[in-house]
């Protein structure tokens, strides 16, 4: 049976998160308005979870914009008129999906766009302003400064990257290193030579790529064997003066440690979009070191990505109140009463 609104009762939809202020344009979203859907956007992160419930309470439709607001069984329970869940991209750890399927609860995903692309490419943006220390010098040019304080580049050709996971990502990230002159290593669990070799890159173990590699790049998914991949332990074997690339997540890489490493000149620098808690707060230690990049999460977002997020969304949420529905995660909800 299609979803039908009554007069003077609008169906509600939340679009989660968007800080970029992209989500009204990057779709026709007068394509619902005009079915009597009313439209809210959030673009700020809710305060705690006490937050989000209280304001996402009218809403019957959520859009979340991947795992930036965390939606766990405690906060779907209290969320009583919840009748749709939409997802941008295929996949988010923090989505409690069991919960949603319990309560019957649909949640339709959308197509990711070329994310590998993006995300690739901002990696390498950060290694190179890791080499040439970009992030310092532009902050000391606009406090009226020059050279002073910057440190010396490292030129890539001829550099070693080492990269950590080797699959979509890392493999393309590897392929722009090597158009830049360097000599590549690769690890994962899984790799083999042949995929290495196919990939431009000479599998070690990590033991080897830590210690010899001049910038560490890290491309591994975020599970419990990967959580606090590279530790105090590791951060000790690299080499010193080295780079850390960080833009897969946060937990992969033990952030305290991390600290330390770059307090002491033992880890040159660091080059991160993403973090253990998103947004980072306004007084993390990250914020005040100097051998240090920093980018808020950008790897995935791009116009094209958003216009893919988006336009997926609007047509998930049609299809859904069509009794259609399309690219349903968990279908057992379908089924509930």
């Amino acid at each position: 049976m299609a979803r039908r609104i009554a007069e003077g009762n609008p169906m509600r939809l939340a679009i989660l998160d968007d800080y970029q202020q992209m989500a009204l344009r990057s779709a026709d979203w007068e394509r619902v308005r005009n079915r009597g859907v009313d439209i809210e956007v959030f673009e700020r992160p809710f305060a705690s979870l006490d937050d989000a419930a209280e304001k996402l309470a009218p809403f019957q439709i959520v859009l979340l914009m991947r795992e930036r607001t965390p939606f766990p069984r405690s906060l779907i329970q209290r969320l009583g008129k919840l009748e749709l869940v939409v997802l941008t991209g295929s996949r988010s750890p923090s989505l409690d999906i069991k919960a949603c399927t319990e309560r019957g609860i649909p949640i339709t995903h959308t197509g990711s766009g070329n994310i590998t692309a993006s995300t690739s490419e901002l990696t390498f943006g950060l290694l190179l302003a890791a080499a040439r220390d970009l992030a310092r010098a532009d902050r000391g040019v606009r406090a009226g400064g020059w050279l002073q304080g910057i440190a010396a580049g490292t030129v890539l050709d001829g550099s070693r990257l080492g990269v950590l996971g080797f699959g979509k990502l890392g493999s393309r990230v590897a392929g722009y290193g090597r158009a830049f002159g360097m000599d590549v290593v690769a690890w994962s669990p899984s790799l083999t030579e042949e995929k290495a070799g196919a990939g431009g890159a000479r599998l070690v173990s990590k033991d080897e790529l830590l210690a010899t590699s001049d910038f560490v790049t890290i491309h591994v998914v975020l599970s419990d064997s990967s959580r606090g991949l590279i530790g105090a332990q590791e951060l000790a074997a690299m080499k010193r003066g080295a780079a850390l690339i960080n833009t897969s997540r946060g937990p992969i890489v033990d952030e305290a440690a991390m600290i330390a490493a770059l307090k002491s000149g033992h880890l040159g620098h660091a080059a991160l979009d993403v973090y253990d808690r998103e947004p980072l707060p306004a007084d993390h230690a990250l914020r005040t070191l100097e051998n240090i990049t920093l980018s808020p999460h950008l790897g995935y977002l791009s116009q094209d990505i958003y216009r893919v997020f988006y336009g997926d969304a609007l047509a998930s949420i049609e299809a859904w109140m069509d009794s259609k529905p399309i690219r349903i995660l968990n279908p057992e909800a379908l089924s509930q009463p």
